[in-house]
């Protein structure tokens, strides 16, 4: 099954007997305002419009726990994430499609949740609200109650399997080169990377326009990282959400990965923890 649906399959689906649900994870990193200047408000964009049908996700709440020593992302407990997906009416056998603003990093960080806990199907609008052309409603749908229930399976990291790995297989970090090189880090306490994890931003695996690029590209762009036939993969991030977009890319690619959810919030947060600075791994 294709990770990503395109805007007109979609608006196809939505025509058909077994209308997928649909998930808006409009998000966006929350950095340092300036005095007076409120967080960015997912659901109040959502208010304005959003695809028929669509039921609001906040990532933060929803799709995380409070920020710990676990990171700034850390994994929810699944009895909430469950509840959270029924109330939006998922159940086991129908689809869903996830979207958010256009970057797609929220919208992949529940495209991986909910396969990493077990869904059968579950696929991202490619290039996100952006994308789709059909018509956008403001009132606020109450679902019927979904029946998932979360059951992990595999493809979760922890800290010291993200070094071993590192070391093993091939672990990606998904940041922007710069942070990677440790020359700037506006959120994290230290810079730099995890030793031995290879930069591969994931703003790279996608258009200007915000969509994927073909999958035979994506393979190439993989295998120049170092990604080879039946290597074990791993991707990190600053604290497990642009991450996942990069997992969703190679998934795109035919490529199985693991994600470190903790990422560099949680590894740089131990002081006992290696950091690595400049273009090299090590």
């Amino acid at each position: 099954m294709n990770a990503i649906i395109s805007a007109s399959d979609l608006a196809n689906d939505l025509t058909g007997a077994n209308l997928p649900v649909l998930l808006d994870v409009r998000w966006q990193l929350t950095a340092a305002k300036a005095a007076g200047e409120p967080p960015y408000d997912g659901r109040a964009d959502y208010e304005t419009g959003h695809l028929p049908g669509a039921v609001f996700v906040d990532l933060d709440r929803e799709l995380a726990s409070a920020p710990g020593q676990g990171g700034r992302h850390p994994l929810p407990g699944l009895a909430h994430f469950g509840a959270a997906m029924r109330r939006a009416g998922v159940s086991s056998g129908t689809p869903v499609v996830v979207y958010d603003g256009g970057q797609g990093w929220a919208a992949a960080r529940a495209w991986w949740m909910l396969r990493w806990t077990g869904h059968p199907d579950v696929r991202v609008l490619d290039g996100g609200l952006p994308a789709w052309e059909g018509p956008l409603e403001k009132s606020v749908p109450v679902p019927a109650e979904g029946d998932f229930v979360p059951e992990p399976g595999a493809g979760l990291l922890d800290a010291d399997a993200a070094a071993a790995l590192a070391r093993s297989g091939v672990l990606l970090d998904a940041r922007a080169g710069e942070r990677y090189r440790g020359e700037v880090e506006p959120i994290d306490p230290v810079a730099g990377h995890i030793p031995g994890a290879v930069s591969a931003p994931t703003t790279e695996n996608v258009g200007a326009d915000g969509r994927y690029l073909p999958a035979p590209e994506l393979r190439e762009r993989f295998k120049g990282l170092g990604v080879s036939e039946g290597a074990r993969v791993g991707v990190y991030c600053g604290s497990g959400v642009s991450a996942a977009h990069e997992v969703l890319a190679l998934a795109v690619a035919g490529i199985p990965a693991e994600l470190y959810v903790g990422s560099w919030s949680e590894w740089s947060s131990d002081p006992d923890r290696p950091v690595a600075v400049g273009p090299d791994p090590q």
